[in-house]
């Protein structure tokens, strides 16, 4: 499908790549998205990849909005835009618990068991289609659909950071403390956003993400170092 450019005021565009949700329409936006990353384009103030469209705010002052549209309508053609290298992430989970309150809620849902949702979960190899609603939360496609579960009628109004639940078809790693209607299972100690450090974004879309199940005993451990500033975990690079 031939890519939209739509106009969202006078300061922005939107480059839309299909009407549907799929990994082959996210990875060309990524992909635009990394190659105007590079090209560092004299006002252009910010890009911003979603699931199947990139929007683009400018300074009208610096760039025209008729040039960006000529320059965006030529990437678009482009076959060779490539992406970061994505990378694979093995993410302790806590499942249940405080955190995870809904996981047993959710099982007698399903007509499961708790340990069979954990086994489900984890078992399932994620993508991070974007990065959005709070600083570096991730909306993961791949859920199995057997979890598919409509988020909450009413919205809880503090959910820690960490906390990884389950909102319709979509996954997610919270980033941030904050209101939120998804159902709650697990909770990582790795922090995904971290305003302290140089890199202060974990995760980036395209990424893959697997769940490994840890015992209270080892999140624990793992959040006193993630609290001490060290690293807790490295990804593996996908071809």
């Amino acid at each position: 499908m031939q890519p939209k450019i739509l106009p969202c005021g006078d300061t922005a565009l939107t480059l839309q790549f299909g009407e549907t949700i799929d990994a082959e329409t996210n990875a060309r936006v990524i992909a635009i998205a990394a190659r105007l990353e590079d090209m560092a384009v004299p006002g252009l103030v910010d890009i911003v990849p979603t699931y199947r469209s990139l929007l683009l705010r400018y300074d009208p002052e610096i760039l025209g909005g008729a040039r960006l549209e000529a320059l965006l309508g030529g990437l678009a053609l482009e076959d060779g835009a490539v992406a970061a290298p994505a990378r694979l992430w093995v993410v302790p989970c806590l499942y249940g618990g405080d955190v995870g309150q809904d996981l047993d809620d959710l099982a007698r849902m399903k007509g499961m068991s708790p340990e069979q949702i954990v086994a489900l979960h984890s078992g399932a190899e994620y993508r991070i289609y974007m990065i959005g609603f709070a600083p570096g939360f991730a909306y993961l496609g791949g859920l199995p659909k057997a979890l598919h579960t409509p988020r909450l009628p009413k919205p809880r109004q503090n959910i820690p950071a960490g906390a990884i639940g389950i909102g319709g078809q979509q996954g997610n790693i919270n980033s941030v403390a904050g209101p939120s209607g998804w159902r709650f299972i697990g909770w990582t100690p790795l922090r995904s956003f971290d305003p302290g450090r140089p890199e202060p974004f974990l995760f980036r879309a395209g990424d893959r993400i697997r769940f490994r199940p840890v015992d209270t005993a080892e999140a624990e451990a793992l959040a006193a170092r993630a609290a001490a500033g060290e690293a807790i975990l490295h990804p593996e690079a996908l071809a």
